[in-house]
């Protein structure tokens, strides 16, 4: 199981609709890492502005590189986490995690980071085995 969902939310996802500041706050405490490279990443776009903030060093460790990999590969994860923040995520090479904010102004950079062009030069034979 990729979250550690408390029987009272498991609960509430029995009888139907999950409060989704309880499902944030499951994300938080199950994905430590992940929430806390996110979170970081979000504090440096309000801080320096500009088009998006990104992570561009490897997690130290494979349990790291999970979290970062259930957060941002589950739709229902990832979704919540762009609402909880107001940013629009974008993810690479099992790392490189990209916030953007949700205005307009960084669709174009946002395109790019995402294309396909964009991965390919992304790539380095240091991360083949992510």
């Amino acid at each position: 199981m990729s979250l550690d969902v408390s029987p009272a939310l498991l609960e509430q996802a029995e009888r139907g609709e999950v409060d989704e500041a309880d499902f944030v706050d499951c994300v938080r405490t199950s994905l430590p890492y992940a929430w806390e490279m996110i979170s970081s990443l979000v504090a440096q776009l309000k801080v320096d502005g500009g088009h998006f903030a990104d992570n561009q060093t490897p997690p130290p460790d494979e349990q790291a590189r999970g979290q970062l990999l259930r957060a941002l590969a589950s739709d229902a994860i990832r979704g919540a986490l762009q609402r909880h923040f107001g940013v629009r995520l974008a993810f690479q090479n099992c790392h490189r995690v990209a916030v953007f904010p949700l205005d307009s102004s960084a669709d174009e950079r946002l395109a790019r980071f995402t294309s396909v062009r964009g991965q390919l030069l992304n790539q380095s034979p240091e991360l083949r085995d992510c």
